[in-house]
């Protein structure tokens, strides 16, 4: 454990005060007080130990709703970059990245070094350091099965250190760093295998894509292409020229259900067919939220108020179509999709991303 020495900070870490819609994929968000980009672990640390509280760490913006009051306090922008090996034997490397390091840049590397274990994560946006925070996952792979641990600067003991996975709890789309501001993510460390070859393909609907059968493995570059097709086919890869990538992604988790509320949904959609469903342990079935949002009533491309509209290519993904839509009219529109799930089928949807300065 590590303790970094506090250092002002200064003009020229500042950056200038503005809408913060521009630092989020959804471009929403009002002002904050003071934005400080920091480029390296270092400087992390040092704005956050100075700067005025409250304090909001924020990278690629991929997996948040900032509301259209904004922030009222200081805003860090990580940009830190960096991707070393820090480890390797015949069959394994493990690489820690800083936390800034854009998403897809890691996993196109190690694709392209034939480093097997993240190749179905590709085309995420965002950053490295918030993969941890929601445990990212897609296509049947997700970065808790490779993470083998999290430097973290610790605001309450005011060290740095290295939390190992076993203490991350990881959970579906979860760990312990999510809705704490206890610990800033500096760097991950990810435990990959030397293959030419994907993981076992996990994922029905990328398995039909790759012409395979669930449970083979393919080329690693044929995994990432076929995600990326995928991806952008539900308006998933950010692309300036399409408005459905204005969003955050999936907006609701799969609702993960114990047994007697399975039965139940079972029973009240029974007019529909079954919902696609995922069944877990302990006896615990995941079901398909994109399935339970069309069946309430909400095909792709409904429109709400003010310019926000579900996403014309995934049922999952809210965006700010118009481009100049506000935050409130986003929360308004998920809530009307969440309490219409609820009445229609007695399940209640969960947002993915964090929720700052506004509720749903």
């Amino acid at each position: 454990m590590s303790d970094a020495s506090a250092q002002p900070t200064t003009d020229a870490d500042r950056a200038t005060p503005g809408p913060l819609a521009d630092h989020t994929t959804l471009r929403m968000g009002g002002p904050a007080e003071r934005i400080v980009a920091a480029g390296s672990a270092d400087e992390i640390v040092r704005a956050v130990r100075t700067a005025a509280e409250p304090v909001l760490i924020l990278a690629g913006g991929s997996n948040v709703v900032i509301g259209d009051a904004g922030f009222p306090g200081t805003i860090v922008l990580v940009r830190s970059h960096g991707v070393r090996v820090i480890a390797e034997d015949a069959s394994s490397v493990t690489v820690r990245v800083d936390a800034g390091e854009p998403w897809d840049d890691l996993v196109a590397a190690t694709v392209a070094n034939s480093w097997s274990g993240l190749e179905c994560l590709s085309g995420i946006p965002g950053s490295t350091g918030a993969t941890p925070i929601q445990n990212v996952g897609a296509y049947g792979q997700e970065v808790a099965e490779t993470i083998t641990g999290v430097e973290v600067y610790d605001r309450v003991e005011g060290t740095r250190q290295v939390i190992p996975a076993a203490d991350c709890g990881f959970t579906y789309r979860g760990s312990i760093f999510k809705y704490v501001d206890r610990w800033v993510v500096l760097s991950v460390d990810f435990r990959l295998t030397r293959s030419p070859l994907s993981g076992p393909v996990r994922y029905a609907e990328l398995a039909r894509a790759l012409s395979v059968e669930v449970g083979d493995q393919v080329p690693l570059a044929d995994a990432r292409a076929a995600v990326l097709r995928l991806r952008a086919g539900k308006g998933m890869v950010l692309d300036a020229n399409d408005p459905d990538t204005r969003s955050v992604g999936s907006f609701f988790t799969n609702p993960v259900l114990d047994r007697a509320t399975y039965e139940q949904l079972l029973e009240r959609s029974a007019d529909l067919g079954d919902p696609p469903a995922w069944p877990g342990a302990d006896g615990l079935v995941k079901v398909s939220a994109a399935w339970l949002i069309d069946k309430a009533g909400f095909a792709k491309g409904h429109p709400g108020e003010g310019g926000v509209a579900i996403s014309s290519k995934h049922t999952l993904a809210l965006t700010n179509r118009s481009g100049t839509a506000h935050t409130d009219d986003l929360l308004t529109l998920a809530r009307t999709i969440r309490d219409q799930v609820h009445a229609r089928f007695g399940v209640t949807l969960h947002p993915e991303p964090v929720l700052i300065n506004c509720t749903l």
